[in-house]
């Protein structure tokens, strides 16, 4: 690796995990971001992002002189590879915006010089990187797809454990220098067409997609059938054809992978002129979720939804995660808030969460649990929370009596709930909903 310097593109989620796991192994890495105050914070060894192992890294390679962050692209002139890794969100027909991406490229190709190679990490539909590559072919540089597959709250573990690197590109010497960048073993490398991995990763993410909401609608069966949704996917699991992975029922899918690429997916397929329903209606199923709560709820209580005081327990998409973009919990609160219940919402990270993000979801956030249940009519587990376990649930009967427990992920022990005096309901459960 001596002698080759890489930049990237774009300092969130998949830039930042790019940079400094790419400076941990001894590369000199230079990453841009037009966002100044970021780009400072940075410098200065804050991570900006909660990503665990993420903060000793950054400062690992900030000491190592392996990793230095700025606003100009000038900073990237001598890099013998870039990754572009900034935001593709969906428009309102579904397709995918691309003028991050696009203004990434044309700034790129006044910077670098030949043989550079521009990696798109970005997810991008079917076509871009062979149209990035006409406008750069005048300056001697190659464009590659390299899609990412790095889950939050594990990015750190995935990208030096990856199941598979893919590397879209017609230029031999392009592929040659990303298997050389990640130094994975050939088992672990899919070289492909550009389009081919384009598709590859929209694919990936709309099964993902898919197997969730198949999940979900399950769950939904099996609470009117007496199953347990959960002996159901551990059979299913067991079959090594399906495997146990996303079969896990909850509040809805969300983030800021599957929303925007299943939508995308749609769009490049009605362009195609090919209908992919499997994926539409596993966006359906997952819209009526939220709905499938508050429907929920509404026949549970006592009293009508309106007015109710209802306690969502967790906020981000994900647990261990500060995340909220497109999070099924604060869907699920802002569906409940607009037939009038009153919604209270902790969440452990609560503090790193943008106020005007609770506010307009109508969700009033609490910084302790108990506090937030006190006087519940309804509680309602919304993110995989581990702490939310070992909550003391006796002491919440005594603020909250009668209550009704709603968990969505099937978090908690029923045992626990049992003879607290609360209502205990569990997602595709017997006596559930």
């Amino acid at each position: 690796m001596s002698g080759v310097k890489v930049g990237v593109v774009g300092a969130g989620y998949v830039g930042l995990t790019t940079a400094v796991c790419l400076a941990e192994r001894g590369l000199d890495t230079a990453c841009v971001d037009l966002d100044a105050a970021k780009v400072d914070r940075l410098n200065a060894g804050d991570p900006v992002i909660d990503e665990p192992g993420l903060p000793l890294l950054l400062r690992s390679g900030l000491a190592a002189r392996k990793l230095c962050f700025d606003t100009d692209y000038a900073a990237l002139a001598d890099c013998d590879v870039v990754f572009v890794c900034v935001p593709t969100p969906s428009g309102a027909d579904g397709a995918a915006d691309l003028r991050a991406v696009e203004s990434a490229v044309d700034t790129l190709g006044r910077v670098l010089t030949a043989p550079a190679v521009v990696a798109l990490k970005s997810t991008v539909p079917v076509g871009t990187t062979r149209r990035m590559a006409a406008r750069l072919r005048d300056r001697g540089l190659s464009v590659a797809s390299i899609p990412e597959f790095l889950r939050e709250s594990h990015a750190i573990y995935d990208f030096r454990n990856p199941d598979r690197v893919v590397i879209g590109s017609e230029t031999p010497r392009a592929a040659a220098l990303l298997r050389q960048v990640y130094g994975v073993g050939s088992q672990r490398t899919f070289e492909m067409s550009p389009e081919s991995a384009e598709l590859a990763k929209y694919a990936s993410n709309a099964f993902l997609a898919v197997k969730l909401s198949y999940a979900n609608s399950l769950a939904r069966l099996c609470a009117h059938a007496g199953a347990d949704i959960a002996d159901v996917t551990r059979c299913m699991g067991a079959d090594v054809r399906i495997g146990g992975h996303f079969l896990q029922p909850g509040p809805g899918w969300g983030g800021s992978c599957l929303p925007k690429d299943t939508a995308a997916l749609l769009h490049a397929g009605r362009d195609a002129g090919v209908d992919l329903p499997e994926v539409a209606a596993a966006r359906t199923t997952n819209d009526v979720q939220a709905e499938r709560i508050a429907s929920t709820l509404q026949r549970l209580l006592p009293d009508a939804l309106p007015d109710a005081r209802i306690t969502a327990l967790g906020l981000t998409f994900k647990a261990n995660t500060t995340d909220v973009r497109d999070s099924p919990a604060l869907r699920v609160c802002g569906g409940l808030t607009a037939a009038g219940a009153q919604v209270s919402g902790y969440d452990p990270r609560l503090g790193s969460i943008d106020p005007a993000t609770l506010h307009r979801c109508g969700v009033v956030g609490v910084d302790d649990p108990y506090v937030a249940t006190k006087g519940a009519n309804a509680i309602v587990v919304l993110t995989e929370w581990s702490q939310f376990r070992d909550l003391d649930w006796p002491s919440i009967a005594e603020q909250a009596p009668g209550a009704v427990v709603l968990d969505t992920r099937n978090l908690l022990s029923r045992d626990a709930i049992a003879g607290t005096g609360l209502r205990y309901l569990g997602n595709g459960t017997v006596g559930g909903y």
